[in-house]
């Protein structure tokens, strides 16, 4: 048991695997928290989930049966008067389900002794449980991630009442702690950093035997990954006489304009877009590659990347990383020591970098081991759930 529990917005998710591990170390730890999740993950992926903590999962009802079952909660005097007037206060204001999903989770919390709620992102689940703190007699904390920190979305419970609410506001890294520090600074005591962890025990590590050279990227395909950026690269190394293969692994708005990028500089042979795989089949692709290659840019909203999970597992897979400095991908990959850094956007700049990683190997394994202990220092999921616990506890 533990003295906290968890609202996630959707749980599992093949697009927050960082999540489940948090959740799946502590298990391991010996702490089993309740675990609310508002949205049921279908029709994602298949992924090698623990079916004793998916079982664990307590899904949130549809609008119906939630409204009913908020409703007869009160019928029975279960809500002090206070919850009942925000709730007719707010009438059906956007965003009026996060009050009464508030109501659902928290008669469950009080009911089970639990006086402290943790949600990931500084959305949904995090503005929920703003509610749920200003309704019971129980504090909340979330963890901030990237765009819902550089690009938070507008609703009445923004970013800022979140931040001021929590008791402890938890971010990836010393860039984002930074940011939310100068932006919020009467709650900079509040605001730690904790990398995300990964079970490095996990990954296998890479053999760099691929011949032609293998360059993998993984992320949603989606304009902040800069994956155009990598086909244009790759163009350009085709045009150096250059042999490679590259598959981008993953799925998202951009799969058709990305392919017909791929066939405008004919380069269907070379660049594959596989889709989404389950973790162990990555891990593969990863442990059998030269280089990995993640040419995040800014959106034009000011979204961006901060922490990418899929730069530890390279990192951990002894890859030499390609990368560009946004966000915090920085305190990840240091430039020249465990791969190279380039500016957003610059292809050319690109296409040098792992012109590099890709023609020497001995580069490469220099490089890649230089990461692989980066990655046991920083990415111990043991070690930083643990801080983490330290801070919720």
């Amino acid at each position: 048991m533990t003295p906290f529990a968890y609202l996630f917005e959707r749980f599992p998710s093949f697009g927050q695997t960082f999540c489940y591990r948090e959740v799946a170390e502590l298990y391991r730890q010996g702490f089993t928290p309740p675990i609310f999740s508002i949205r049921n993950p279908k029709d994602e992926p298949a992924q090698d989930w623990d079916a004793r903590i998916v079982r664990c999962v307590h899904y949130l009802p549809e609008e119906k049966e939630l409204l009913d079952d908020v409703r007869r909660a009160s019928k029975k005097g279960r809500l002090a008067p206070e919850i009942v007037a925000s709730l007719d206060e707010w009438g059906r204001r956007t965003d009026f389900l996060r009050l009464y999903q508030a109501v659902h989770v928290g008669l469950r919390l009080q009911e089970a002794g639990i006086g402290h709620v943790h949600a990931h992102f500084a959305g949904m689940a995090a503005r929920t449980a703003f509610w749920i703190a200003k309704f019971f007699p129980i504090t909340f904390s979330f963890t901030a991630h990237a765009n819902d920190i550089f690009a938070p979305s507008k609703f009445e419970i923004g970013l800022d009442k979140m931040v001021g609410a929590a008791r402890v506001v938890v971010t990836e890294t010393d860039y984002a702690e930074k940011f939310l520090r100068e932006r919020f600074p009467e709650r900079a005591d509040r605001i730690h950093r904790v990398y995300n962890g990964l079970n490095l025990a996990e990954f296998g590590r890479a053999t760099f035997f691929s011949d032609p050279p293998s360059i993998v990227a993984i992320g949603r395909l989606i304009i902040k990954k800069g994956f155009a950026n990598l086909i244009r690269a790759c163009a350009l190394l085709v045009e150096r006489g250059r042999s490679f293969q590259c598959d981008i692994f993953g799925e998202g708005p951009l799969e058709n304009q990305l392919r017909a990028q791929i066939e405008e500089l004919a380069l269907q042979k070379r660049i594959q877009l596989p889709g989404p795989k389950p973790q162990h089949e990555l891990r593969a692709h990863l442990a059998n590659a030269s280089a990995f290659v993640l040419p995040s840019v800014p959106e034009p909203d000011g979204g961006m990347d901060n922490l990418p999970t899929v730069i530890m597992e390279a990192m951990a897979s002894g890859l030499p990383v390609v990368s560009t400095r946004v966000g915090g991908i920085p305190e990840m990959v240091i430039d020249n020591q465990t791969g190279f850094l380039v500016q957003p956007e610059d292809a050319v700049a690109l296409a040098g970098a792992i012109e590099k990683v890709t023609n020497d190997r001995s580069l490469a394994r220099k490089l890649g081991q230089a990461g692989y202990e980066r990655s046991q220092e920083l990415f111990s999921i043991e070690k930083n759930v643990r801080e983490l616990c330290a801070l919720l506890l």
